[in-house]
């Protein structure tokens, strides 16, 4: 590890801020950056040595590469709080707006959806989130939500049901059980953690996620969100009868109207079992 990194990592360690979740996650775009500062000829950096020429070269370059305005706004935050933290908090603008980072375009008709396929399931060595990704493809679990799971407790019969303390801003929502391959995955996962949950017994929730994400990118299983884009649309075609937008089928304005009450429906119906308060975001996942 270089000085740098290494430097970085323990103003981390030195400054627990949020949730066990938060502080990974940081930590992590903290060396993703020190990994592109170094790799642009950066050799002699330390933690106080961040300036606004640095920052604007980043912004810059993730814009150029295509990341989503989504992905730009959190390294933003990573950065911003690196430079808290170091009493140079001034140096960043405060508004995004000034370096022409715009807001999220969450609807683009385009399919992020991804299928879970046997030979990349076979290329994960690690049981745990192997039936993790089970269960990600199988109910349109987040990431989280699939590693917390208490598969035996989670079993309500005809419907998965999450509790509050395994599902993201706490909130906690059931999912129907309509097929035989959800009911095989859900039986598979109780019979592989007993009474307990996807972290191993001797794990805490944040170790077994960076075993999760080392054992996605060595199996080339990257943009695991899409299982969720894959589930969605696939509920939508289940309940409508037709592809969604986003799957090539006919978007919202060439419905019929009574094909829209139908449309309305699905979309309520797969926002709630992803997790979602607000109907419009099943746009994200199937499209407009």
């Amino acid at each position: 590890m270089r000085d740098f990194n290494y430097a970085l990592k323990q103003l981390c360690r030195r400054n627990r801020d949020g949730s066990r979740v938060t502080q990974h996650d940081r930590e992590r775009v903290l060396d993703q950056i020190a990994n592109q500062l170094h790799d642009w000829g950066y050799r002699h950096m330390g933690t106080a040595s961040l300036k606004p020429k640095h920052v604007e070269r980043l912004v810059e370059s993730w814009k150029a590469a295509g990341l989503a305005v989504g992905t730009i706004k959190n390294r933003m935050v990573g950065l911003r709080w690196w430079a808290e933290k170091i009493g140079k908090q001034n140096l960043i603008a405060k508004d995004n707006g000034h370096y022409d980072i715009g807001n999220r375009q969450f609807v683009t008709n385009v399919s992020k959806a991804r299928e879970l396929t046997a030979g990349e399931l076979s290329k994960v060595t690690d049981p745990y989130t192997q039936m993790s990704l089970q269960l990600q493809a199988a109910f349109g679990l987040r990431r989280g939500e699939s590693i917390k799971i208490r598969p035996e407790s989670a079993d309500g019969g005809d419907r998965l049901i999450l509790k509050d303390s395994w599902t993201k801003g706490s909130r906690p929502r059931e999912i129907s059980i309509r097929n035989e391959e959800q009911r095989r995955v859900l039986d598979e996962a109780k019979r592989f953690a007993g009474r307990g949950s996807l972290i191993p017994a001797d794990q805490r929730y944040v170790e077994q996620l960076r075993r999760f994400e080392y054992q996605c990118a060595k199996a080339g299983i990257d943009r695991v969100h899409g299982h969720r884009h894959q589930y969605a649309q696939a509920r939508y075609r289940e309940i409508t009868g037709w592809p969604a937008p986003a799957a090539g089928g006919p978007r919202s304005t060439e419905l019929t109207p009574a094909q829209r009450a139908i449309d309305h429906e699905a979309r309520l119906t797969i926002s709630r079992e992803l997790g979602h308060v607000r109907e419009q975001i099943s746009a994200v996942y199937i499209g407009r």
